[in-house]
């Protein structure tokens, strides 16, 4: 498909096409793409796993532990129904998005990297591979015994599924004991069957590596024929450091010196590059310290969960029709994101329970620069933080005219927040 030279006219999209949107039903993002569907006239078929009234109705039911059979669903739908791009909303999406599009002949990264892109332990040792900085880690078969290994580690490491993401299962180790401990504890996780189910053979070890010290941050991009653009860089202004890793806020413009952003970006274009990426959104997790940047995690979707909110573009588009245009051969590489500063905070799940009660919410609205407080878990709902949960209380967005402006905003509308949380 040629580039349409349209960018940011709506004009440019015929209502004709169709997109395919693969999400679960666990996805934050559903409302979002559809919404964006529904102003750009883009007609909109949602593959998911759930059997809702919305499959028998143009909707698609997907078997995402299956891809392989969903890969010959989609296009065996596709053949009655034609689609003109296949867009994932998630990571569970990305290789069947991939597969189903080199099926069908639309632009599409290669299946065997995206696939290498979800597997913590593929993508290490490609880096490695391909000359990248990379921490030095090793798999660890599922049925090892802890106590024979935890010896000849060295420390502190982390630890993690294969897997999943959002920091889901992910455990920072200071000695034997404690990496005893963490084994223990994800092994028993991914055992869940309904996590096992997403996790296929990369469920049979767990990958371990030294751990990386340092300020994270978070690259938000688009990828154009291989070539990076960059959406937002976002600062993590709280320290990551463990023994879990549960973001909170994500804040940009980054306030790290040019020279540093410079490099996050090329440290970025490598490892996309190196994966052989081509199309579409990019997440990009990385750290920075002394030695250099270090690539912790590379995604070929778009940021997770509600955080896309905080993000907006040339006439007020959203991340999300962004990734329409884009997956439908609109040329956006002239899109910017607005000029203010602007934040979301994932609001942690301080510890597990029953959601009983919560107060704050008008306080915390009315602090100057916050627009929206989103709590997405219901009263009565069984909360489980990390690293056994893999979901938030809700999320905060701010706008201000400096990054620091909207660090400040997010964080007292949080503190004017208070979680009634019983134990289960």
């Amino acid at each position: 498909m040629q580039p349409d030279t349209g960018a940011g006219d709506p004009s440019a999209l015929s209502d004709s096409k169709r997109v395919l949107l693969l999400m679960s039903s666990r996805t934050y993002r559903a409302g979002s793409f559809i919404k964006a569907a529904e102003e750009l006239g883009v007609s909109l078929t949602v593959g998911t796993e759930a059997e809702t009234p919305l499959a028998g109705q143009g909707g698609l039911h997907i078997n995402f532990s299956d891809p392989e059979g969903a890969a010959e669903a989609i296009q065996a739908f596709a053949s009655n129904l034609p689609f003109d791009a296949v867009v994932p909303a998630e990571d569970d999406g990305t290789w069947l998005a991939a597969e189903a599009s080199m099926r069908l002949g639309l632009p599409h990264n290669p299946p065997e990297m995206v696939a290498a892109v979800r597997d913590k332990a593929a993508m290490r040792e490609h880096m490695a591979e391909s000359g990248l900085p990379a921490p030095e880690g090793f798999r660890i078969d599922i049925d090892s015994d802890p106590e024979d290994l935890a010896g000849e580690l060295s420390y502190p490491s982390v630890l993690k599924p294969r897997f999943l993401s959002g920091s889901q299962g992910v455990i920072r180790v200071n000695n034997p004991g404690e990496f005893v401990f963490a084994f223990q504890r994800v092994r028993r996780l991914i055992q869940q069957p309904e996590i096992r189910n997403l996790g296929g053979q990369m469920g049979n070890s767990l990958w371990c590596e030294v751990y990386v010290p340092g300020n994270e941050v978070a690259v938000e991009g688009m990828l154009n024929d291989g070539i990076l653009q960059i959406l937002a860089l976002f600062d993590k202004p709280d320290p990551l450091l463990g023994p879990y890793f549960e973001e909170t806020i994500y804040v940009t413009p980054s306030r790290h010196p040019q020279g540093i952003q410079v490099k996050i970006v090329e440290t970025t274009q490598q490892v996309v590059q190196a994966f052989g990426l081509k199309t579409g959104p990019v997440h990009v997790e990385l750290r920075i310290n002394p030695e250099g940047v270090y690539v912790i995690d590379l995604a070929p979707r778009s940021i997770g969960g509600l955080c896309s909110k905080a993000l907006r573009f040339d006439q007020g588009d959203s991340l999300e029709a962004l990734i329409l245009r884009q997956a439908l051969g609109v040329d956006v590489r002239g899109v910017r994101r607005e000029s203010a500063a602007s934040g979301v905070m994932m609001i942690p799940i301080p510890h597990g329970g029953r959601l009983n009660a919560m107060a704050g919410m008008q306080a915390a609205r009315a602090v100057s620069g916050v627009e929206e407080v989103i709590i997405s878990v219901p009263i009565g709902e069984e909360l489980v933080p990390l690293p056994e949960g893999g979901s938030y209380l809700g999320f905060i967005f701010a706008r201000s005219d400096a990054p620091h402006q909207v660090e400040a905003a997010l964080r007292q509308a949080h503190a004017e927040l208070e979680f009634d949380i019983q134990p289960g």
